[in-house]
């Protein structure tokens, strides 16, 4: 998916940052012509494009982004924003970037197996929209788990966004805020994905 986006998204957690990811090996597009020339794309292949880079890099399906993109076009605000803000704030996201978690995929998986809680009741639902002052516990009994421990210490290098707050010691994490747009770092054209839906 790295190579299709021609963007490294940090889909597969540390083997991400070693010597094993492929677009560190091979970082042109998959496939029998992946290493043809270059060929102009069109204004819809571009927001196509956006639009599906977006979508693989929260890992979602097409009709959940989908219903996103409707949520956000309703609320006040600018649309583009607004869809990348509630992106941010699913659950199974913000337990990656706390950094109990070394991707959003394996996030996922804990939170449906009941690893988490939030403001001290079980949450199984990895799109759980978070709110400002809700608190993030990893559960008693999983913080023996040896790969949770682990992401927690290795969170250091990716780093954590100022909106978030992480109590290492006791395994939990606060919502300070809501996230802004100037603290997803990632190369995203909102504007892009909003004039392909448009259409």
């Amino acid at each position: 998916m790295c190579r299709r986006e021609n963007l490294k998204m940090f889909l597969k957690g540390d083997r991400c940052y070693s010597d094993k990811c492929s677009f560190e090996r091979r970082s042109y597009a998959p496939g029998q012509h992946g290493q043809a020339r270059f060929r102009k794309q069109s204004n819809y292949a571009i927001q196509l494009r956006e639009k599906q880079k977006v979508k693989h890099m929260y890992g979602m399906l097409e009709g959940q982004f989908r219903r996103y993109f409707y949520m956000a076009d309703r609320a006040k605000g600018v649309t583009g924003e607004n869809l990348l803000v509630m992106l941010e704030r699913r659950l199974d996201n913000t337990v990656y970037r706390l950094g109990f978690a070394c991707s959003r995929d394996q996030a996922r998986q804990l939170i449906r197996h009941n690893h988490f809680l939030v403001n001290g009741k079980k949450v199984n639902i990895p799109s759980f929209q978070v709110s400002v002052g809700d608190e993030i516990s990893l559960r008693e009994k999983s913080r023996k788990n040896e790969m949770i421990t682990d992401n927690i210490e290795g969170a250091a290098r990716r780093g954590i966004p100022s909106w978030l707050e992480l109590d290492q010691a006791n395994f939990k994490g606060t919502v300070k805020a809501l996230p802004s747009r100037d603290e997803i770092t990632m190369p995203i054209q909102e504007q892009l994905i909003v004039e392909l839906y448009s259409k």
